[in-house]
């Protein structure tokens, strides 16, 4: 079976998600693709030239895959002569209802920040599929899209949420979790080694992470830091205080040069504190956990699908708890707790078969 695989912002995790469907799958996979950058025009304009460059190529899919940042109708709209007859599914890896906006983005003052969310809604109703990556992500759209049509002053059409309802399912995201394998390290750590591995965004929340840093601190406990990650922008300065203030306990600091870097200091890493407003999965989080490293994760958001509920430690309630957590772990000098076979079940090896599958049903 051939699958073209539509991914209007081909960077970081969607492309990783595109590139290791192709390399696990059994079906032929192509991507059609555009650069990873300027995320508004992606979603308004980015159709229109992937419609192009379909229409201008010899691709004979058939069953398209999509993601949440093209916009379907335009898409089709543009290429009816030839997509007419193919299935085409709806991959969310967010949905724009969800989303935290930046409290500096002018959207929001102008109140322009409406019509992403309804690129998504218009997507899944054309789509003849929709598949989230969490119950998390399935949740927050479908509930969101009542409150959201009844904005509009009529044709609120709110038949069409039990529509979209009906096409829709959760299929979790696969991982190339078995390159860390070979990186795998047994140093051990002395004093232990606090992780953070996620976007230096507003949305993962540094300042409460920090300010758990600062408790375990006063309570003159003995760390060190691991601070990776990638900036898009200007360092927050959650990060530029930190640097200040714990230079001599910071033994890496910004992106990893390397996949191996990367791979490495997560085998290093004794604990990952996570204090994000946001996340519909939680990539970095499952590597570290398949790593060894202990996560500390709040009750909420797509965390509590990545672990079973009997592992009630590594959820934490509110800040105080999570400090109280933190202490326990730190106190434990460094031991990591074994995870990991909780999240291999997010492997390529074992979710390409089921993509497939589910590919080959909406054939």
């Amino acid at each position: 079976m051939n699958v073209l695989i539509i991914e209007p912002y081909f960077t970081g995790s969607h492309a990783a998600w595109a590139s290791g469907y192709q390399k696990f799958s059994s079906h032929n996979i192509e991507i059609l693709s555009l650069k990873g950058q300027f995320w508004k025009w992606r979603m308004h304009g980015g159709a229109v030239t992937l419609a192009r460059m379909f229409n201008d190529s010899d691709l004979k899919p058939d069953v398209i895959i999509a993601t949440d940042m093209l916009d379907v109708t335009t898409f089709l709209s543009l290429t009816r002569k030839r997509t007419g007859d193919i299935p085409i599914a709806f991959y969310f890896h967010e949905n724009q209802f969800a989303y935290p906006w930046s409290p500096d983005d002018r959207d929001v003052s102008q109140k322009r920040d409406k019509h992403y969310g309804f690129i998504n809604y218009a997507s899944a109703l054309a789509a003849d599929w929709c598949f989230f990556n969490s119950r998390y992500n399935h949740n927050t759209f479908l509930n969101s899209l009542q409150p959201f049509l009844k904005h509009f002053p009529d044709y609120n059409e709110l038949a069409s949420i039990k529509k979209i309802a009906k096409k829709s399912s959760v299929l979790p995201l696969g991982l190339d979790l078995s390159r860390f394998d070979e990186h795998h390290l047994d140093e051990q750590n002395e004093p232990p080694l606090i992780l953070w591995n996620h976007r230096w965004e507003h949305d993962k929340n540094p300042g409460d992470f920090f300010k758990a840093i600062d408790a375990v601190e006063n309570a003159g406990l003995d760390f060190q830091l691991a601070l990776l990650g990638e900036n898009f922008r200007q360092v927050p300065q959650e990060f530029e205080k930190a640097l200040k203030k714990y230079q001599h306990k910071i033994k890496h600091y910004g992106f990893a040069k390397s996949y191996t870097e990367y791979a490495q200091w997560l085998w290093r890493a004794n604990v990952l504190p996570v204090t994000s407003i946001h996340d519909f999965f939680g990539i970095s989080v499952v590597e570290a956990i398949y790593c060894g490293c202990t996560p500390l994760l709040p009750k909420r958001l797509a965390y509590p699908e990545l672990l079973p509920e009997d592992e009630a430690f590594y959820f934490y309630n509110d800040f105080e708890n999570l400090v109280e957590k933190l202490k326990s772990v730190l106190k434990k000098r460094g031991e990591t707790d074994q995870l990991k076979c909780f999240v291999e079940k997010f492997k390529w090896e074992k979710m390409a078969p089921m993509y497939d599958a589910e590919l080959e049903r909406l054939m």
